[in-house]
This record gives structure tokens, sequence and C-alpha cells, in this order.
């Protein structure tokens, strides 16, 4: 982890500027009847898990570019999420991927983990791939499959991430199937979601006191004619057949462009239904690109619904927060920071959406003035009051910055002796 005190000299170096701006802001708002602190605190409660996945570099079909000290194990993922939590005060869980990353000995990472102040999220199964020495093929399918065999393969594995996520002391499971086809005729439509329902079924019966099951949509690929879990109303339709612990993950590039999202999470809100978020970000399909890259403005009005859901005190409103990005190109690090950050801005702004005056100007069809409460909200600067509510969680006010200047990727491309070309700025 990072020298404790290397983040106060970085905080100390920037404290003079951040005051000024933050007491700029703070009277600027205060202005307008919109108060500072409270958006203050309730950034620096927020938290958000890293996916295990999202640390070493990804890749695409036609090929990867490893960068330089990535981590070599899940143990090594657990300390760059310690720092990443260092760094932004945000980030307190992991959301474990199985297979990929389950450790050998489960109680040595939960010990590894707490450590490290870390604790975990939804553990996250794998029918979408073939493991080394499975039985059965999931080529055609997995919870939806014509061959029973293969189907309880799926549930098999599925209660197997359940048990190590009950080990690890995580709370929820989400399921997220490939399964579908890619030509007319090639699966019957309805049986194969009957299958996928019976499956999740067993499942849902198999779940520890207290657990939650986040059913996640997705419109194509690797199914291209027809994804069985392929919208929000199918992903509703299984959560609310399974009963009242399954709910819906929404995951924001699982949506075909120009997709309405935050109306989406609108509706699964009015349901009761709403588990959880995969944040990521896209231009054209399942980008997984870095969250707020692309369509800011979208994000901001995703977590608009979100606030006006908690200031009405929507029923049975408590989603989870995670990011599920593959960072090919950038530092994963580095990525996931300036992802926390982010969702952090995003959230700031929509505190600072005028409630009262937005509920005025819809009852009175004033669609100028209620789309203008909206976009006051999201063009304040709100930099320096994230920035606070970091520096109050014990992180930095500048994560990037400080990152770079710790060496820490210097000295992890030393420790872990990995051989590929690194930008020298990222060092």
């Amino acid at each position: 982890m990072l020298d404790r005190d290397l983040i106060e000299q970085e905080n100390d170096a920037r404290d003079a500027a951040h005051q000024r701006d933050f007491e700029y802001t703070a009277e600027r708002l205060e202005r307008d009847g919109l108060d500072a602190e409270r958006v203050v605190a309730e950034v620096a409660a927020f938290e958000v898990a890293v996916p295990s996945w999202a640390l070493g570099t990804g890749g695409t079909r036609f090929g990867r570019f490893p960068g330089l000290g990535e981590p070599r194990d899940v143990f090594e993922k657990m300390e760059d999420i310690a720092v990443i939590h260092q760094l932004t005060g945000s980030t307190p869980r992991v959301s474990l991927h199985i297979p990929w990353d389950e450790p050998e000995d489960v109680a040595a990472l939960r010990r590894h983990a707490e450590g490290l102040n870390l604790g975990f999220d939804a553990v996250n199964s794998n029918t979408f791939q073939d493991q080394a020495g499975q039985a059965h093929s999931y080529k055609f399918g997995s919870f939806s499959h014509t061959d029973a065999a293969v189907r309880r393969q799926g549930v098999a594995h599925t209660l197997h991430v359940i048990e190590v996520g009950e080990a690890l002391g995580s709370g929820a499971i989400t399921v997220w199937l490939a399964d579908g086809s890619n030509f007319p005729g090639q699966m019957h439509l309805r049986r194969s979601y009957e299958r996928v329902l019976g499956c999740l079924e067993e499942v849902y019966a198999g779940l520890p006191e207290g657990w939650q099951l986040y059913t996640e949509h997705k419109p194509y690929e690797p199914a291209f004619y027809a994804t069985v879990v392929q919208d929000w109303g199918s992903s509703l339709m299984l959560a609310q057949a399974l009963g009242a612990r399954a709910r819906c993950l929404v995951d924001l590039g699982h949506h075909l462009p120009n997709t309405n999202i935050e109306l989406i999470v609108a509706r699964l809100i009015t349901a009761g239904k709403l588990g959880g978020f995969h944040f990521n970000d896209s231009k054209y399909g399942d980008d997984d690109l870095t969250t707020g890259s692309i369509k800011p403005y979208q994000l901001f009005l995703v977590f608009n619904e979100l606030v006006d859901a908690a200031v009405e005190g929507a029923a049975d409103f408590a989603p989870d927060y995670m990011i599920d990005q593959s960072h090919n190109l950038k530092d994963p690090l580095e990525a996931l920071l300036q992802t926390v950050e982010a969702l952090q801005r995003a959230y700031a702004r929509a505190l600072l959406v005028d409630r009262e005056a937005l509920g005025a100007y819809q009852e009175e069809n004033d669609v100028l003035m209620a789309e203008r409460a909206l976009q006051t909200a999201y063009e304040r600067d709100v930099s320096a009051l994230v920035a606070e509510a970091r520096r109050r969680q014990g992180g930095a006010l500048d994560p990037i910055a400080t990152f770079r200047r710790s060496g820490y990727r210097r000295a992890k491309v030393s420790a872990r002796e990995h051989g590929a070309y690194v930008p020298p700025q990222s060092l």
C-alpha cells in the first residue's frame, strides 16, 4: 500500500488552492440555496465495488497487450484495489469472479483482504466459457441448454460460487448468461427461457440467508440473433418469478445504442427490483470503457434517478454499485481511479438538482425550465466538493497525480517481473 505520509504531503501541496476553490464553490451554492456540506457528506459515504478482473490489462479478440507490473494472482489484485481505496476512500469491497480469480485457500484470501481493510461484494459465476476439465461444453448454452446434464453442471458451478462467496463474507451473486442463438430456428424461444428460469429457481433455493441474486441482461454477444435474457423486461420477469431476494442488475454497456437507460432504472425502482449496477461506458456496444468517458450526461441522468428515489424513500431501494470495465490501453489502476472520480462527480451533481423546482416545472409542464433544472446541476463544477469528500475519507485531493507521484507502478514492475512496454509517463 502507499505511504500515508506521501498522500498527506501531496494533499498539503494542493491545500491552499483547494481551500480557495472549495470556499468559492460553497459560496456559489449557498447563493442558490444549496448546501455544500451535505453534498460532501453524501459523496464521502458513496461506495462502489471494484471487480477483480479489471486489475489486469484487458484485450479484444484481436489481441492483448499486457502492461508492466500487472498483478499475477488475486492476492496481488487485492493489493492494487487497496491502493485505489486509499486514494479515493470509496472502494472498500471487491467483486470476485469465479473461476478466474478463485483462490486455492479461500480463508487465506479473506484474511489477506481484511489486512488490507477490504471486504467482498457480489460474486460472479461463469457459464459462458468452457473451463479445463469440465464434463460438458457450453457451446450451445448453459442454463438454457437442451441437455439436462449441461444444465446441472451450470447450476452446480453457480452453487459452488455461492459457497465461495459465503466463505468470503459476500452477500450476493450476479448471474450473467451468454445463452442464446445466432440464427432463426436454432433455439426454441419460449422453452429456452423456461429452462433458464428452472435453473435459476434451483440457484435461488440455494441462497444463504440474507443473500441476493442479481439477474443481468444483455441484448447480444455472443448470441447475435436471440439472447435469452436480452433486456430488462426479461430480467424483471425472472426476478419477479424467483422471489423477493432476486433483483435486476443494470450494466450500462448492456444496451443497444441510444437506449434510455435512466428510464429503465426508473422502471426497476418502481417495481422494487433494482439490484445494482455494473458501471462502465460504451460507444457502440458492450465496450467496457471507462465510466463517464463517452456519455457523462447519461451517467448524471442515471444518478439523478437514484438520488430522486432516495429522496422520496422509494420502497425496496438499496442498490449495490460495482464497476465492470476492460482496460485495454490505459493503466488499469489509473483507469479505475478515473472511474471512481467520474462516479463521485455524477453523484455530486445529481445531489445538486433543485428537486422542488424541478417537480414544480414538471407539474406545470414547463418543458424548458424542467430541462434547465437538470442542466444547471450537470454544468456545475463539483471538483472541489468531491476532492474534499475524498480527503475527509483519508484519500487524495488528486488521486491520479498522487498515484503517479508514488512510484507504485514502478515498484510493481520490479516486483512482479512482467515484460511488456509501458509508456514512461505511467511510471
